[in-house]
């Protein structure tokens, strides 16, 4: 009998291939339904469960499973994931170096979002940064609102956050003196008018390839759960699903590599494919939890100390 199933998700090259049907879960008819807003799927998932699978936050859903109020589970299948010292903006009359940040006022656009969590840590453990006197103004980045109407864990000790109600941006804000950084997602739209307003890291690609080649961390946002009561009817589908994810990302993979005709609008494709041949030594974006045990661990590690999760949970523990 074939299991007809929603899968809410963005539209990314390595699951075109499932949006297209040129990849096929075994007894299964899917539909996808394209959001590219993921805030957007979270919090419909989360508050309603709208979908029977979709893109997930990894530290909400690692929030819930920990705390014993998951209703999904989760595939070792990460659509989304990005190094994140490129996203920290900063006022250079005030922010000089990481240390600096110390006891400022930082724009995020939600606290216990992957992104934030990542960056708090990267900064404590790589750049010593005290963040405990850190006030935090929460907000869309550029615009004068909240970022979604989450449903996040509540934390599990005070933090100094307010919410933004000036009626600006977070990047107004940060134009006007008004913030010391932007921590997050997206860059501040400030950067294009104010010279002030520059990247923490202005060479962040080699800081970033550096910080890989150490730690074999590729920060990961986003994995992808399923309904536990649809998991629960057919357990054999975790395996199914992973199966047609890895297969749509290899399709991604080798489509990146037909050269005589670039996939994407980067002129310089061909070198970008070949540096990344030599920094990952293979696949730069590995599903399944052994290949990803650093970057998991270190997530986990990061959401214990910011009190996030009462305690550390078995990387192998939180996958189907």
């Amino acid at each position: 009998m074939t299991a007809r199933l929603t899968f809410a998700c963005g539209i990314y090259d390595r699951t075109i291939p499932l949006l297209t049907g040129e990849v096929r879960v075994g007894g299964v008819e899917l539909t996808y339904v394209p959001i590219d807003d993921p805030r957007a799927i979270f919090d419909r998932m989360a508050g309603g469960e709208d979908f029977d699978l979709a893109e997930m936050s990894l530290s909400e859903y690692v929030c819930r499973y920990v705390a014993g109020e998951c209703p999904f589970v989760a595939l070792a299948v990460f659509p989304s994931r990005i190094f994140r010292h490129s996203m920290i903006a900063v006022n250079r009359r005030t922010i000089a170096a990481p240390a600096d940040l110390a006891g400022k006022r930082i724009g995020v656009p939600l606290y216990t979002m992957t992104a934030a969590v990542y960056i708090r840590g990267l900064l404590q453990h790589d750049y010593a940064v005290d963040l405990a006197g850190v006030r935090w103004v929460q907000g869309a980045i550029n615009h004068a609102t909240s970022h979604g109407n989450p449903t996040a864990m509540p934390l599990l000790r005070p933090v100094n956050i307010e919410p933004n109600r000036s009626g600006h941006s977070l990047s107004d804000l940060l134009d006007a003196g008004e913030l010391d950084a932007i921590v997050g997602t997206d860059m501040p739209d400030a950067m294009r008018t104010n010279p002030d307003i520059v990247r923490l890291f202005p060479n962040f690609r080699q800081v970033e390839q550096d910080y890989y080649r150490r730690t074999h961390i590729f920060p990961i946002m986003h994995t992808v759960v399923v309904r536990r009561s649809v998991f629960e009817r057919d357990p054999s589908l975790g395996e199914r699903l992973y199966t047609a994810f890895a297969a749509a990302k290899e399709r991604a993979w080798e489509r990146m590599h037909r050269v005589g005709t670039l996939a994407y609008m980067l002129p310089w494709m061909i070198d970008d494919v070949e540096e990344i041949d030599r920094v990952f030594g293979g696949d730069p974006w590995p599903y399944g939890v052994e290949a990803n045990r650093p970057t998991l661990d270190a997530l986990v590690t990061y959401l214990v100390e910011q009190n996030l999760i009462a305690h550390a949970v078995p990387i192998d523990d939180l996958f189907a």
